[in-house]
């Protein structure tokens, strides 16, 4: 048995045992009413599927017929009366029965079969269960089952720690300048040294009573010499034992951190699976037809972003059948579909967990948002002839709390919570969220969040003396802008700037006086402002600031100060010990929209959003596990116009084609890799009947004529190999492959 096929077994052993103990505690509850039928279709559908993973048959059958029978129940066309109850009860000894024959078997047992939990057409025989290998008993993988509360205090307290060596870095600085200082005396001494002995030596009858106090002095300025010397040799070895040692305590911590923060993730599956049979059941009850499509459930995130993301994206499908899904006879009427569509999606974008909730409905009610906004005092009536607010102006305003445009309140509509719930989730996470309209009708929310709740990628900025941070993920570009090439638009300062090939003017503005000084001027330095260009949906501003400082990854702690604005998502420890906040760019940008509503309105900072249909650039997908060579095929690819995605190795590779998340025009993949070589892939690519028609080129530094048979052999549409890479091949290859 191989290792890998040990490892999912240990892993479906534990994972059956938390689905068959959850339903039998479901079922516990039965007789009073108080089972939640849909986790438990949901489990029977998730032990199928793992059952079907490690390629075992039986229990899959039997998984699925448990699956049905829940299904009949939630649908209404079978009771779940206590002979069903025992009937299930027995398929669930029968799947622990044959998971126990495969991991623990015995000479003279027989196949175990599985009761029959309907009167349908009679089941065929089960398969015998695969001979399992001996090797299962003592050579499987161990798991040890540890509550969700202990992996978070333990991620917390590793992020600590890694806080403390960041912070310790100045030491290595110190003890550098130390032995820089150290040196300079040496040199000092050396040349004062070098006087004396001059001076010593000298004919003059004025200097024998210096040649005589030099001759007394000497063994003491020879020890003295030895002495510095020696120190001298012992700092510069002390130095180079603290920098080998600081970098071997930083990779390993690192390394800890990563081992941590993968066992922290869980499938996103575990806390979105059973949305589509809710968004179903109260479509059903509204009387509306909807289908919810669920695409890349299977993507792995911190289970405390998840679980905090549960609600708002329940929220944000209750609005989308709601809102969205129009009875059927509108549908009909506008060419539409009868069953509306709502899909939920996650994806990997730059390192972020994004998630879209999008519907094919009547899109945002621009009128309804602006007389809501109205009502509610958020904006001022306007005269007929003038012309309305700006799109993402009145789109930014459904997130404002108590904001709702639902005609009742009902369990439907979110109760006329709005969309503030959703805003709030996100910017305590340090993301954020955009509703936008969707062509050619419906509407989509993204939600754009870090994998991980602890540390985040901030870029630290000072403003007038003080330090913050802004989220890197939001961060477009640093500016250096030379005051002379400013405008000036209604009184305002302003940069043309290009952005996707647009010519953009964007406000500049002194981020001191988006945080606490209204009327803070631009800091000029030199005859240029230093500025972050920062974007959120289609709208971009330049913040001015006094000094850029560095990127790091930090550990970022909730808001615990009382009075801090909306614009503070969160507060990081510097190396002083003092809190250093970080701000929500999204937040910062829509407190500019709000005081400035007329340059706002007059489409200042504001880019168009590109439509999917309009997508012209190829999307090449580069796999390698060397950073040096994916930075490398990236920065070439890009410059010809290319639009690139990177993965680490094959698994992972595999499941972005598989998740959807980006249309992939080609592959480019190493052969070497950990968990799934570039062969392993390019077959798995071969095999997906989605994916087989993907063209795939293989560049390795594998070079063997077998090597370069195998992957032709295989499908890869060309082999290049590293020890002779010229670009000029590969982008030629990859035009007459595109």
């Amino acid at each position: 048995m191989t290792d890998i096929r040990k490892q999912l077994l240990a892993a479906f052993e534990a994972e059956h045992r938390e689905h068959l103990d959850a339903i039998r505690s479901a079922l516990d509850h039965a007789g009073r009413g108080e089972i939640d039928l849909t986790d438990v279709f949901r489990r029977a559908h998730s032990l199928k599927g793992a059952a079907r993973a490690v390629d075992l048959p039986a229990v899959e059958e039997v998984a699925h017929q448990l699956e049905a029978v829940f299904w009949q129940v939630l649908e209404g066309e079978q009771s779940l009366d206590e002979p069903t109850i025992v009937t299930v009860r027995r398929n669930l000894d029968t799947i622990e029965d044959l998971v126990a024959d495969l991991l623990k078997p015995q000479a003279s047992q027989a196949p175990v079969q599985p009761a029959p939990v309907s009167a349908t057409a009679p089941r065929e025989p089960e398969p015998p269960l695969p001979k399992p290998d001996a090797a299962a008993e003592t050579g499987g993988s161990a798991y040890l089952r540890v509550s969700a509360e202990q992996m978070e205090e333990l991620s917390t307290s590793m992020h600590q720690l890694l806080t403390v060596l960041q912070a310790n870095e100045s030491l290595d600085d110190d003890l550098r300048q130390i032995e820089l200082d150290s040196r300079g005396l040496r040199r000092s001494w050396d040349r004062l040294h070098e006087q004396m002995n001059a001076s010593g030596v000298a004919p003059q009858e004025g200097f024998s009573l210096t040649r005589r106090i030099a001759s007394s002095f000497a063994p003491r300025l020879r020890d003295f010499d030895q002495d510095l010397k020696g120190l001298l040799r012992r700092i510069s070895a002390l130095t180079r034992e603290r920098r080998q040692s600081s970098w071997s305590i930083e990779q390993a911590a690192r390394q800890i951190r990563d081992n941590i923060d993968r066992v922290s993730l869980v499938s996103a599956e575990t806390v979105f699976g059973g949305f589509g049979q809710m968004v179903r059941e109260i479509a059903r009850k509204a009387g509306r037809d909807v289908d919810l499509r669920s695409i890349g459930l299977d993507i792995q995130a911190d289970r405390q972003v998840l679980q905090a993301l549960k609600d708002p994206v329940m929220h944000l499908l209750r609005n989308a059948v709601s809102h969205g899904a129009e009875p059927p006879e509108e549908r009909i009427a506008k060419g539409k579909p009868e069953r509306a569509e709502v899909t939920l999606e996650l994806a990997s974008r730059g390192g972020r967990l994004v998630i879209s909730i999008r519907d094919d409905g009547r899109g945002p009610d621009l009128a309804r948002i602006e007389q809501t906004a109205i009502e509610r005092g958020l904006l001022q009536p306007r005269a007929p002839a003038h012309p309305p607010p700006m799109m993402d102006q009145l789109l930014g305003l459904v997130f404002t709390p108590g904001f709702s445009t639902a005609g009742e309140v009902d369990r439907l509509s979110g109760r006329g919570m709005g969309l503030s719930v959703v805003a709030e989730a996100a910017r305590k996470l340090q993301g954020s969220v955009l509703l936008r309209p969707r062509y050619p009708h419906g509407t989509e929310v993204l939600l754009n969040v870090p994998f991980t709740a602890a540390r985040q990628p901030l870029l630290l900025v000072e403003v007038e003396g003080r330090m913050l941070g802004l989220p890197a993920h939001a961060v477009e570009r640093l500016l250096r802008l030379r005051t002379e090439t400013l405008e000036s638009v209604e009184g305002r300062p302003a940069a043309r700037i290009e952005i996707g090939g647009q010519d953009i003017i964007v406000p500049v503005v002194a981020l001191a006086a988006l945080t606490g000084s209204p009327n803070a001027p631009l800091p000029i330095e030199a005859g240029h402002v230093k500025a972050v260009l920062v974007r959120h949906g289609s709208r971009t501003c330049a913040l001015a600031v006094n000094a850029f400082h560095d990127v790091r990854t930090m550990l970022v702690s909730d808001v615990q100060a009382i009075g801090l604005n909306d614009m503070v998502s969160g507060t990081v420890l510097m190396e002083d010990e003092m809190p250093a906040l970080v701000l929500s760019p999204d937040r910062l940008i829509e407190h500019w929209t709000r005081n400035e509503g007329r340059l706002a309105a007059g489409g200042l900072g504001l880019t168009g959003w590109a439509q999917e249909e309009e997508r012209q650039a190829r999307t090449i997908l580069v796999v390698d596990d060397s950073i040096t060579t994916r930075t490398l095929e990236k920065s070439i690819l890009e410059a010809q116009g290319y639009e690139v995605i990177l993965s680490v190795d094959g698994l992972d590779a595999l499941h972005r084609l598989r998740s959807g998340e980006a249309l992939i025009d080609l592959v480019i993949a190493d052969v070497e890799m950990p968990r799934m070589d570039g062969f392993s892939l390019l077959q798995a690519i071969k095999a997906d009947s989605r994916l087989s028609a993907l063209p795939v080129i293989l560049m390795t530094s594998r070079a063997d004529p077998e090597d370069v048979r195998r992957g032709l052999d295989l499908g890869a549409s060309a082999y290049i190999t590293k020890q002779k890479f010229d670009q000029r091949e590969l982008l030629a290859t990859i035009g007459q492959v595109l």
